[in-house]
């Protein structure tokens, strides 16, 4: 570590928060997405090799081509660009990422589940793999050669995560990857100490708590799930939303719930979207997105020497890797511009 092993308290911070400075300028500026609307996916495959995104595309040239290439050297991207944080940070910082981080556990062990469930292939599977957690991308690769959902199991034994997945007992997967959910942010919100970084990151955590709730919550109203199906997928521990408040939405109907969400600060980024009943609920995920995005970066000016700036960056890098993925998708599938506009979070 040379340097960084000298580092004390917020010399840390301000060593990660400098070198995410840099990074953060390496981003895709918002006036390139209009011309990426406008292109073919060679044409989008040229351009973001003129990125930091070269050596993924250059690299993996080799194996897949058109979507595939893009997928692929979009999901490296964004894993090696969280292990560099993980390389440049030290102590506290080093940990709070690396914690973090273990929602990639989770999506990746959900997407070999699926794809076992579903018949599809280990091809098929890696390519939504993000080896951005604590499993590395060979032992991701590993698994997902397996044969069966409970070979899967198995095999992660030995991760926190097995607790959850030893209850499954055949049948859809939705009550385990619920569970995985639950258990992901019970072990964060619970390893969180009393210092400032880890008390500001613990409020941007209950943030997206309730960021994730209000969208299981729209899905699944809108869809006529009932009551308990419903709380299976809420997650304890959100800032505006309590367990009490969670059980009060749940019970109510669609109208009733959209209506008694007014009183919360996540409304006035839905409003326009929420009152036309029959609106796109790809507009009000998109809406929570961005007020998510937005509040990160509003809180990382306010605490510049924290943990705040590395998760407002992360975020950043995540949503850029996100609309580059839906507008590659969606020119493989002939979506109009205005469909795929509608879909990018700015």
């Amino acid at each position: 570590m040379g340097v960084l092993s000298k580092l004390t308290g917020g010399t840390r911070y301000a060593y990660i928060t400098a070198r995410v400075r840099g990074m953060k300028r390496r981003l895709l500026p918002k006036e390139m997405y209009p011309k990426l609307l406008n292109m073919e996916i060679p044409e989008i495959t040229r351009l973001i090799e003129e990125t930091e995104y070269k050596k993924d595309v250059d690299e993996l040239a080799r194996d897949y081509s058109g979507t595939d290439l893009v997928e692929h050297a979009l999901s490296r991207n964004l894993a090696m660009t969280y292990r560099k944080l993980l390389d440049i940070s030290t102590n506290e910082p080093h940990y709070l990422i690396t914690e973090y981080l273990r929602q990639w556990d989770i999506w990746n062990i959900k997407t070999v589940l699926r794809g076992k469930y579903y018949g599809a292939v280990p091809e098929e599977i890696l390519k939504s793999v993000v080896s951005a957690g604590q499993l590395r991308y060979r032992d991701i690769t590993e698994i997902a050669k397996l044969e069966s959902v409970d070979g899967v199991i198995a095999a992660l034994s030995h991760t926190p995560y097995y607790p959850v997945l030893r209850e499954y007992r055949g049948g859809m997967l939705s009550h385990v990857e619920n569970e995985l959910d639950k258990l992901y942010y019970a072990r964060l919100l619970e390893s969180l100490g009393d210092s400032e970084g880890e008390k500001l990151f613990l409020r941007f955590l209950r943030i997206e708590i309730d960021i994730k709730n209000i969208k299981n919550l729209f899905r699944l109203k809108r869809a006529g799930a009932e009551r308990d199906a419903i709380m299976d997928t809420l997650i304890p521990g959100g800032f505006e939303l309590g367990m009490d408040e969670l059980v009060r939405l749940a019970a109510m109907s669609y109208q009733e719930f959209s209506k008694s969400i007014e009183g919360h600060s996540y409304w006035q980024a839905i409003s326009s979207f929420v009152k036309d009943d029959m609106g796109s609920l790809r507009d009000v995920e998109v809406g929570l997105e961005s007020y998510s995005m937005n509040y990160a970066s509003r809180i990382s000016h306010y605490y510049p020497l924290s943990i705040l700036p590395v998760m407002e960056y992360m975020l950043s890098k995540k949503i850029e890797v996100d609309n580059l993925r839906i507008i590659v998708r969606g020119k493989a599938t002939s979506l109009s511009m205005d469909i795929i506009k509608r879909h990018l979070v700015m």
